[in-house]
């Protein structure tokens, strides 16, 4: 009769396996409403007085938040003493919540750190927004850059607003840290590389670096429950190889190896965030005049010679300049260029998103708010919340082999059914509201999939954390068994 009878520890594995096949269809079904998306919907999620400009947001943020004392709690004092707070507070939420530790909303902890890190490098920004010529070392406009990577902002932004103006029901600030799923680092690590010298910016990545290591929720993760903005490729980077157990956020994860060292950066572990567009957002009444107006078959308008796999775009260059219904202009993305391109957009069927120095580009999210048709050619890319979205519907995804023959993209183009075509046009329309940060965030929009990507991140990051506070346990054990006089091993080693 025996054998009639499931062995105990197989019968916990199909409990825990149901339980979380469960657990993972509820989150599936709380993200349903994105799969079918409408423009009465988008109309009525969308606050009429929502900003989505940087500079303007940003004004009314500096304009509104002086120096004011943080809203959390006393933090604990070591990692021992935060431990025993998480243990009671995972406790109560264990016996409370039935669909912990994946339910929605998340608790977010932000760190109160210091103004240098926060405020002093936003208001730098601001006051030198205005009278600056400052270009990068290929021309494009500094300040530019720093709004399409601007997504630290928009994020602590919206977390730090008092809970009564936020719209988001995804993700909630906690104010005790034992209360928290994560960490979030406010800490503006493009800003301050662009607009502070280079030694002077080491130095502030180095502090910044020591600030955050020595917080007793660090040392309890290892950073593993810790959010930390890289928007840029080049931010953060003397020091990145201290940080590489957080998660990351990042324009995209860069398989070429050129921008991020092999095992810092992958999928499970971090989160792709789109750019900030550099244009205004084309809407319905937009659509509706100018999609009757789109005269140009292909449109491209950016820097033509790039690093890494961005290098296709010379080819294409070569390919498709001078082409009848092609229009490939060499420009940057300052305010003339802002201009340019969005008067080309709205003109154009298909916009060409080729890569960048990295595999991603800004220009695809241009086009998307632009309702011109995304021409993707970028063989290594990975999309902003892929997970959640279907990409296939509003763009198309072209190898670089092909892309370079000889009068084939054109041929391709022109055999797309006028159906189809409109079909993604409307498509685009329903996107574009997935890639505009706005001040307050939107349902929906970019800030809110973040939270809900980072749900399906939650079970991973506890086990990861449980079996790191497992093994420094072990090694406090078998160093109170073993440091006794005359025996020379301890702590550190065995933890190394």
């Amino acid at each position: 009769m025996a054998g009639k009878y499931m062995p105990r520890s197989k019968s916990r594995a199909t409990l825990f396996l149901f339980l979380l096949a469960f657990s993972l269809l509820l989150i599936l079904f709380s993200l349903s409403p994105l799969r079918t998306p409408t423009a009465s919907s988008a109309a009525h999620f969308r606050a009429p007085n929502a900003e989505t400009s940087f500079v303007a947001s940003l004004d009314h943020f500096l304009a509104n938040s002086p120096s004011q004392p943080s809203l959390s709690g006393e933090p604990p004092q070591d990692t021992a003493e935060l431990d025993d707070a998480v243990y009671r507070s995972d406790m109560d939420r264990l016996h409370s919540d039935p669909y912990y530790p994946l339910s929605l909303p998340l608790r977010v902890y932000v760190y109160d750190m210091p103004r240098k890190f926060t405020y002093d490098l936003l208001w730098l920004f601001k006051k030198t927004y205005a009278d600056t010529s400052n270009l990068t070392s290929n021309g494009s406009p500094v300040h530019r850059l720093i709004e399409q990577h601007s997504i630290d902002y928009w994020l602590w932004a919206d977390l730090i607003a008092p809970q009564s103006e936020r719209l988001l029901n995804s993700v909630v600030r906690v104010h005790r840290q034992e209360d928290a799923d994560l960490f979030y680092i406010p800490f503006f690590t493009t800003i301050s590389f662009f607009l502070m010298e280079k030694q002077q910016c080491k130095a502030l990545y180095r502090e910044a670096l020591k600030w955050i290591t020595d917080q007793p929720a660090w040392k309890r993760s290892g950073g593993r429950d810790h959010i930390l903005p890289v928007h840029h490729p080049w931010s953060f980077k003397s020091v990145r190889r201290y940080v590489k157990n957080a998660i990351w956020l990042l324009p995209d994860m860069d398989s070429t190896g050129n921008w991020y060292k092999p095992g810092q950066v992958f999928l499970e572990k971090d989160l792709i965030l789109p750019y900030v567009p550099n244009v205004d957002l084309c809407d319905a009444k937009c659509l509706s005049e100018t999609n009757q107006k789109r005269s140009t078959l292909l449109f491209f308008r950016g820097r033509l010679k790039r690093n890494a796999g961005g290098k296709i775009r010379s080819k294409l260059g070569a390919e498709l300049s001078g082409v009848d219904g092609v229009v490939m202009e060499e420009g940057t993305a300052g305010e003339g260029g802002k201009e340019a391109a969005q008067r080309g957009m709205r003109k154009s069927l298909f916009c060409l998103s080729p890569a960048g120095d990295t595999p991603s580009s800004a220009r695809l999210f241009d086009a998307i708010v632009s309702g011109c048709i995304p021409v993707i050619i970028s063989d290594e890319l990975e999309l902003p919340f892929e997970g959640i979205l279907d990409y296939r519907k509003i763009a198309l995804f072209i190898s670089s082999n092909d892309a370079v023959k000889p009068g084939w993209l054109l041929k391709y183009l022109k055999g797309i059914r006028p159906a189809h075509m409109k079909e993604m046009q409307q498509n685009l329309a329903k996107y574009s509201r997935h890639f505009l940060y706005s001040s307050p965030a939107q349902p929906l929009g970019p800030e809110d999939l973040v939270w809900k990507m980072m749900a399906g991140k939650m079970v991973n990051i506890k086990l990861h954390t449980r079996r790191s506070q497992r093994v420094v346990e072990g090694s406090r054990s078998r160093c109170t068994c073993e440091c006794r006089p005359g025996n020379t091993t301890n702590t550190a080693s065995i933890i190394s």
